[in-house]
């Protein structure tokens, strides 16, 4: 995520700073007597007991002098359920009784007799602003919030909920080497923006080749339509895409279907709307006995509110955060937003935040040996961290995947244009990593501008050819794809990049909703484009060579080939990007007939390939047949 942002905003309602003050100082509430440890089984959040006629809240609050629990079960009322504050003074906790374990209950903690705030590790909120936009159909019989009881967002909880049943419980992950990604945002990919509407295209995921999808953030973020990436509430599922049931249901069937989910998660901040901020907040930002967030930002990328990650109080929540995904949806695998923000060393520019962290290297291992205590079963942790080479690379030895962003350079190819087009990058070699299946590439995301826009736009044009031709410039995409196909380790896609999706990220506002073409697959050519990607994804994971360690490549000019070697059989991919007929003269290593895994053979006399290629043509040869 980049420093851009659109959201919703919520206004924080003003925070009147008060001074702890004692029983007789009519200025403040008075103090809650200390009891000494929590109850048995208490943790932050609500823990359900006595068939679920009980339920104990907590609250971490230290530092504050009183809470009290108010909700539909007291009438909202601010004297019925004064909570316990533990003898360290960090926690407060409160019983009630006699609930309705079939009842969905509204409620908020009041802090020092003014601050509303809604429970931090609850499953479900209710918005006042929002929830109104949310239809009967995406989320039925979302219960109505308590007008003229309180204000602002209220927790929900219910001791029995309807309970999800898993049908797949031996999915087997796809090794991170084979990985075919597909990033997807649940607003911008069907009318319905739901997860039971997304969950109707499965079969055109499968199709084209995909065994991972990476959803865009999901838990609860400002406002309804947004890309997810100003989090306010981590433990519930944002209602504008469904219910909790429906994205269990979602992920089940991907794995029915052999689909991987991973899962964007962003922990670098949050906004004003989340009651952590809200608890210490001076009207413009934390203060400085906040527990988990910094009162100004470390690096000039934050937006919201920079988490520190040296707080044991942050990496105990994040850690929650982790393993309740892992736990609770049966999710496969994080993809960590702004990974580099993780640090307590201050920096001014990009270069100051890039350079070498030892802590921040020292709190991912922490995190990745959590994740790993709880799932070591291939779990996948994938980092958008942009760092140091040699920081990457202490990631990367650790088992965790970079994301790894050819862009540019691929665009810059695809256009025409070949100074820059140079995407040699991604190669993990390069990175200095020892496995390939530590580096995913990618070509567009839902961060860069979509390359068939910029082909349109801004590709090179010469007397009888032109990249703004559509023909033209789908036919270059699929010569892109085949090249980054053939870069060893893990593969993502963006949505509709397969059909070469050619409205400009900044359509509407960067983040904000672009147009849902599905109409596309109707269209010869852009299927044509689809049908490649499968092909692509279908030779990735059927044949190993693609993921050779023997490889070599020259990608510098308009004739760029990469060449993998395993065993006895050799691949090469061979394509020019230039906008005229060149001459290439590539070493295959062997003589004979060479089959094109696109149709066709040719036979060499001799090791060197001697041919002219057409501008945008392309081929993958391989010594043996390949698989299909």
């Amino acid at each position: 995520m980049k420093k851009q942002f659109h959201f919703l905003t919520i206004s924080l309602l003003f925070i009147t700073v008060f001074t702890s003050c004692k029983k007789n100082n009519s200025s403040g509430p008075e103090e809650v007597k200390p009891v000494v440890v929590l109850p048995d089984g208490a943790k932050e959040g609500v823990v359900f007991s006595n068939n679920g006629t009980s339920a104990t809240f907590t609250l971490y609050a230290p530092g504050k002098n009183a809470v009290a629990l108010i909700g539909d079960f007291n009438d909202w009322s601010v004297n019925a359920a004064k909570m316990n504050k533990t003898s360290d003074g960090n926690y407060f906790w409160v019983k009630i009784d006699n609930l309705n374990p079939d009842t969905e209950y509204a409620y908020q903690f009041l802090v020092n007799d003014h601050l509303k705030v809604a429970d931090p590790y609850c499953e479900k909120i209710l918005d006042p602003v929002n929830d109104v936009y949310i239809n009967q159909a995406t989320y039925p019989n979302l219960k109505a919030y308590p007008t003229g009881k309180t204000t602002g967002i209220v927790s929900v909880m219910q001791a029995n909920q309807a309970v999800y049943n898993w049908k797949n419980s031996s999915f087997t992950r796809p090794a991170k080497n084979n990985l075919v990604i597909y990033e997807l945002l649940v607003r911008d990919f069907t009318a319905e923006h739901t997860y039971n509407s997304t969950l109707q295209k499965l079969d055109y995921l499968v199709s084209l080749g995909v065994n991972a999808i990476e959803l865009m953030p999901v838990n609860e973020f400002e406002g309804n339509s947004s890309w997810g990436y100003n989090p306010s509430f981590y433990f519930a599922p944002d209602k504008y895409y469904g219910t909790k049931n429906d994205l269990k249901k979602f992920i089940d069937e991907c794995h029915g279907r052999g689909i991987a989910v991973i899962l964007d998660v962003v922990l670098n901040h949050s906004f004003s709307q989340s009651p952590m901020v809200q608890l210490y907040y001076d009207g413009s930002k934390p203060t400085s006995n906040s527990p988990w967030y910094n009162t100004d930002a470390k690096h000039p990328h934050n937006v919201g509110f920079d988490f520190n990650h040296e707080s044991a109080a942050t990496k105990l929540f994040s850690k929650n955060v982790m393993k309740f995904w892992m736990q609770e949806y049966k999710v496969d695998g994080f993809r960590f937003d702004l990974s580099k923000g993780f640090t307590q060393k201050q920096s001014t520019d990009d270069s100051g935040f890039s350079a070498y962290d030892a802590s921040r290297v020292n709190i991912w291992k922490e995190y990745n040996n959590y994740i790993k205590s709880i799932d070591a079963n291939n779990f996948y942790v994938i980092l958008e961290h942009f760092a140091d080479a040699t920081e990457e690379k202490a990631l990367a030895d650790e088992g965790m995947m970079l994301w790894n962003n050819l862009n540019y350079n691929m665009n810059e190819a695809t256009m025409g244009w070949l100074t820059n087009s140079n995407f040699q990058w991604g190669f993990y070699a390069n990175h200095n990593f020892a496995k390939s299946e530590n580096l995913v590439n990618y070509i567009e995301s839902h961060d860069e501008e979509r390359l068939n826009y910029k082909n349109i736009n801004f590709g090179n044009v010469v007397t009888g050819y032109s990249v703004k031709d559509l023909t033209t410039a789908l036919k270059r995409q699929q010569m892109a794809a085949a090249f980054m196909f053939a870069i060893p380790g893990p593969k993502m896609i963006w949505q509709f990049g397969e059909l070469g999706y050619d409205v400009s990220i900044d359509y509407n506002g960067r983040t904000g909703e672009k147009p849902i073409r599905w109409n596309y697959y109707d269209d010869t050519n852009r299927k044509e484009l689809y049908n490649i990607y499968a092909k692509l994804a279908k030779l990735k994971k059927l044949n190993s060579i693609f993921n050779a360690t023997t490889n070599s490549h020259s990608l510098a000019s308009g004739i760029k080939y990469i060449k993998l070697t395993e065993g006895t059989n050799t691949v090469v991919v061979v394509g020019n990007f230039d906008v005229v007929s060149q001459s290439a003269n590539i070493d295959f290593g062997s003589s004979g007939t060479w089959y094109d895994a696109l149709g066709g053979s040719i036979m060499l006399s001799s090791n060197s390939y001697n041919q002219s290629l057409a501008p945008g043509e392309y081929h993958i040869y391989s010594k043996q047949v390949l698989m299909p």
